[in-house]
């Protein structure tokens, strides 16, 4: 009897030691997960103000920027698009904002600039060629400077403050 209560014992450790094995695991992974989400730039988004803003004259809203096109195999070189507080939709579907028909490298949905708070942001819209700002791909959220060129497909356009 004495051997079987020996080997029920070193089987009840060996689960112990397991489920603590687990148990920090668990904790690493959790630890891990939110310092990831703390660390990584997030994608804000805007509240609607309490109190509706005044529009200016004409009911146009504000330009905070233009993008002027500098390449592109589907708008003509200089073809200039205002920004404003909506977000401007980019991609080669004639739903986008600016719709690029021509370029064969742009996705359907490709990218979006779109103005925030503490500026003007473009933001890749899961494009299967990837967008650029000043020859480096975007990955995230990217904030433009003025002079900034972005390449969609084969369409460079500039950010003009």
């Amino acid at each position: 009897m004495n051997l079987e209560s020996v080997d029920v014992e070193a089987v009840l450790l060996a689960l112990k030691i397991g489920f603590l094995v687990l148990l920090y695991l668990f904790i690493w992974r959790i630890v891990r997960t939110a310092s990831r989400d703390v660390t990584s730039p997030q994608e804000s988004f805007v509240l609607a103000p309490s109190s509706p803003s005044p529009q200016p004259a004409g009911g146009r809203a504000p330009t905070t920027g233009r993008l002027v096109v500098v390449t592109s195999p589907a708008l003509d070189e200089g073809h200039v698009r205002e920004l404003n507080s909506r977000p401007v939709t980019i991609g080669r579907s004639s739903r986008n904002d600016l719709p690029l028909r021509g370029d064969r490298f742009a996705s359907a949905q490709h990218a979006r600039v779109e103005r925030r708070p503490d500026g003007v942001w473009v933001v890749d819209d899961g494009s299967t060629n990837g967008t650029f700002v000043n020859g480096v791909r975007v990955e995230a959220p990217h904030r433009l400077a003025p002079g900034d060129v972005v390449r969609v497909g084969e369409t460079d356009l500039r950010y003009e403050a």
